[in-house]
C-alpha cells in the first residue's frame, strides 16, 4: 500500500524557525485542523508535544478530543459544545450563537477585521462581551484572521490597525489573550508581541508568501510513496487509460501504482505531473491507481506539496488535505 513519511528533524527545524520569530515556543499554537493539514493529527500532536508545544488549534470537538491529552490549551474554531470543558476553548463567530453555549464554557471571541467570513462584526464587540457575561461564559481571548497576509498588499497593515483599535477598546480587561497572526502574518512581522500565533502551513514547511525570503528557511516534512501494482511494455502509438489521453511516443515500460484520486492524487494532475526524480505520470489518474513511465517497485510521488500543487494549479493546502486518513503515516 502507498504510505507517507513525516520527517521529525524537518518539523523541529520549522518550529525552531517559528520560535525565533515568536521569541519563545510557549506562544506557538500548532494548527491541527483537517487531520493536521493531511499530515496525521496523532502523529503531528505526538511530535509537537515532544518539541514542547503546549497549545493547539482544531476545527471541531472530535479533533479536540483526539488530542486532549497532548496539550494544555486547545481552541476549537467551528463548534458549539454540549457541555463546558476545563481544557477546551470554543470560538464565538456569531453574536446570535452566544446564548447557545453552555454556562461556564471557556470561549474566545473572533472579530471581523476585514476577512468578512465567520466572525463577529467589530461594531458588535461590546455588545458581544455583554452577552457573554449575561450568559455566564468565561471569555479568555479575542482574535481575528488575516485575509491577505501572504500577498504584498496594504490589507495586512490596515487589518492590524483595526485589531489594535479593538485591543484599545478592551484595555480594561487585563487577562484577555489577543492573537491575529497566522503563518504568513508571523513571517511578515518584525517584532512579534502578541500572546499567541496560530501556525499551520509554516510548521509543515509549505508556506508560500510573495517576496518573502524566510519561506526558504522552512522544510517540507511530508513525503508520499506509492507501490507498483503492475507493469506493461507498450509499443509506440499505444494509448493509456480512460479516454486514451496519452499516446506512447516510443516502446517503453509503463507501471501502475496504488495511488489515485480516491486517495488524494488530484485528477487535474493527469498527464502534466513529474515526480521529484523527473518520472512522468501518463494517462488519466484513476480512482485507485495511476501510471508512470518507469519500472520501479516503489515510487516517490512527491516530497514537497508546493511542487505538485503547481501541476494541479492549486495550493499546497488542497494537495495535503486531500490525502486520505487511512494512508499509513510513519515518523522518521
Amino acid at each position: 500500500m502507498a504510505y507517507i513519511t513525516l520527517n521529525k528533524k524537518n518539523f523541529f527545524h520549522n518550529l525552531d524557525v517559528i520560535a525565533l520569530k515568536t521569541k519563545t515556543k510557549d506562544k506557538i499554537a500548532i494548527v491541527l485542523k483537517d487531520n493536521a493539514y493531511g499530515h496525521g493529527i496523532i502523529e503531528i500532536a505526538t511530535m509537537a508535544k515532544e518539541y514542547g508545544i503546549k497549545k493547539a488549534v482544531v476545527r471541531c470537538q472530535i479533533e479536540a478530543k483526539i488530542v486532549e491529552d497532548f496539550f494544555e490549551y486547545i481552541l476549537v474554531l467551528n463548534e458549539i459544545p454540549l457541555v463546558a470543558s476545563k481544557k477546551i476553548r470554543y470560538t464565538i463567530t456569531d453574536i446570535a450563537n452566544i446564548q447557545k453555549f453552555p454556562k461556564h464554557t471557556k470561549v474566545e471571541l473572533k472579530i471581523d477585521t476585514g476577512m468578512h467570513r465567520n466572525a463577529v462584526a467589530k461594531e458588535q464587540l461590546l455588545d458581544a462581551i455583554k452577552k457573554i457575561k449575561e450568559n455566564e461564559l468565561i471569555l479568555e481571548g479575542v482574535f481575528t484572521h488575516h485575509r491577505s497576509a501572504d500577498e504584498l498588499t496594504t490589507e495586512w497593515f490596515w487589518q492590524n490597525d483595526i485589531f489594535k483599535q479593538i485591543k484599545k477598546q478592551l484595555k480594561e480587561f487585563k487577562n484577555l489573550k489577543f492573537h491575529s497572526a497566522n503563518s504568513a502574518s508571523l513571517f511578515r512581522t518584525t517584532n512579534f508581541t502578541e500572546d499567541m500565533v496560530r501556525v499551520g502551513i509554516s510548521a509543515y514547511g509549505c508556506l508560500e508568501c510573495i517576496d518573502n525570503e524566510q519561506d526558504s528557511l522552512l522544510k517540507p516534512i511530508l513525503s508520499f510513496y506509492a507501490i507498483k501494482n503492475s507493469s506493461l511494455t507498450l509499443k509506440k502509438g499505444d494509448r493509456i487509460g480512460y479516454g486514451s489521453t496519452y499516446q506512447m511516443p516510443s516502446c517503453e515500460i509503463v507501471s501502475n501504482y496504488d495511488f489515485g484520486y480516491g486517495d488524494g492524487f488530484l485528477r487535474v494532475c493527469s498527464n502534466n505531473y513529474k515526480t521529484p526524480q523527473g518520472i512522468k505520470q501518463v494517462g488519466k489518474i484513476s480512482m485507485d491507481n495511476s501510471s508512470f513511465l518507469c519500472n520501479q517497485d516503489e515510487l516517490l510521488i512527491f516530497d514537497d506539496a508546493k511542487e505538485i500543487a503547481k501541476s494541479a494549479k492549486t495550493i499546497s493546502y488542497e494537495v495535503l488535505t486531500s490525502l486520505k486518513p487511512y494512508i499509513k503515516r510513519t515518523i522518521i
